[in-house]
This record gives structure tokens, C-alpha cells and sequence, in this order.
């Protein structure tokens, strides 16, 4: 039985980090470019990609929440019974956006800006190199 589990869980985490190492662009509109010429849709892709090459490095952010609300409830056993009460929480502490997802960002980016290069009917029209690991 121990032997089963142990195998599944080595299963799952290697088909869970499979799955996690292929970065799928987010969606950009192409609009946001309309305004450049075909030699700025150039160097903005360039740009984008020389970021990638040197390591992408998300920003950090850090934030506080406090949050109210009320609660409800039963109990069983001795105390039974139900009631609402408040409830206040706090939440003081830091996320950072992860490396996939700011590189999904950047890919999305050069995407729609070879979607504009090819609208304006640029004569390069530049195109991401899809790196599978």
C-alpha cells in the first residue's frame, strides 16, 4: 500500500512539473500598438526580448488587507446551538508575481506586436521563438 501511494505521488509531481514549465502567453491586444511605426514595432520587440535573455525579474509587491464580516455557526455537544458573531482578520505581507507569469506577460506583448507588423504589412514582421524545455 505504502509502495502504491509513494508511486502515485511521484506520478503527480512529475506530471504536475511538466505541465509547469511551459510558459503560454497572455493575451495582449494588438490595438495597443496601432500607433507605432513598423521600425518601433521592431525595436520594442527587441527591447522585450533582450529583458527576456538577461532574466526576467517580477516585481515585488507588498500590501496590507483588513478585512470585516460576519460569521455564522452551529455547535454540537454541550454547547450547543447557533449564533452569528463578527469576525475582523488581518493580513500584512508581501507577494510577488512569479517568473511565469511575467514572462506569459512579455510573450503576450511580442505576440500583439507581431499582430501589428503584420496588420501595418511591415516587410519584417518579427516572431517569438517558442522555447519548449
Amino acid at each position: 500500500m505504502k509502495k502504491i501511494s509513494l508511486s502515485l505521488f511521484a506520478v503527480s509531481a512529475l506530471l504536475l512539473t511538466a505541465c509547469a514549465t511551459t510558459v503560454k502567453p497572455s493575451y495582449v491586444s494588438p490595438t495597443n500598438y496601432q500607433s507605432y511605426t513598423c521600425s518601433q514595432l521592431t525595436s520594442e520587440f527587441d527591447r522585450i526580448q533582450q529583458y527576456i535573455n538577461s532574466g526576467v525579474q517580477p516585481a515585488k509587491r507588498t500590501g496590507v488587507g483588513v478585512g470585516l464580516g460576519v460569521g455564522g455557526g452551529w455547535g454540537f455537544g454541550r454547547h450547543s446551538g447557533w449564533g452569528f458573531g463578527p469576525s475582523i482578520s488581518v493580513n500584512m505581507g508581501q507577494s510577488s508575481n512569479t517568473k511565469n507569469t511575467e514572462l506569459a506577460r512579455l510573450y503576450g506583448q511580442q505576440d500583439a506586436i507581431s499582430q501589428a507588423a503584420q496588420f501595418k504589412n511591415c516587410s519584417f514582421v518579427p516572431k517569438r521563438i517558442v522555447n519548449n524545455k
